[in-house]
């Protein structure tokens, strides 16, 4: 099967040699997202929770380039610098999804690119 690349403005560029996501036939990999907003370039750090919704709303960006939607979601991998934080970060990400949530891992993570607190990353099937 081919792979495309699933690019968008609308979520940050990438900070090194990947891309935002890639499909192989109806399964989308999307990289692991930060706070960047991607109109400004600046990291939305001061504020776990807006922090976060940041993340999130990267996310839901790059599916929407791909053309699905938080419900195509089926497993997420959240990294965390403080442990200590999972019920703050899990309190918003529980958010997007709705009573049928994606498989998921939660690790804690020594340090994250450009020091931010959660990185998440996604997988998600056109077909779910």
């Amino acid at each position: 099967m081919a792979k495309t690349i699933i690019e968008t403005p609308n979520a940050p560029a990438p900070i090194g040699p990947y891309s935002q996501a890639v499909r192989v036939g109806d399964t989308v990999y999307i990289s692991g997202q930060i706070a960047l907003d991607p109109a400004t370039g600046v990291l939305e750090t001061n504020n776990l929770e807006a922090e976060t919704h940041r993340v999130m709303k990267n996310l839901g960006a790059i599916l929407q380039a791909a053309g699905l939607d938080y419900t195509h979601v089926v497993k997420c991998s959240i990294f965390l610098s403080d442990m200590g934080s999972f019920s703050r970060v899990n309190a918003v990400y529980g958010d997007y999804f709705g009573t049928q949530p994606p498989a998921r891992e939660t690790v804690e993570v020594s340090v994250l690119p450009k020091q931010v607190n959660v990185e998440i990353s996604a997988i998600a099937v056109a077909t779910a």
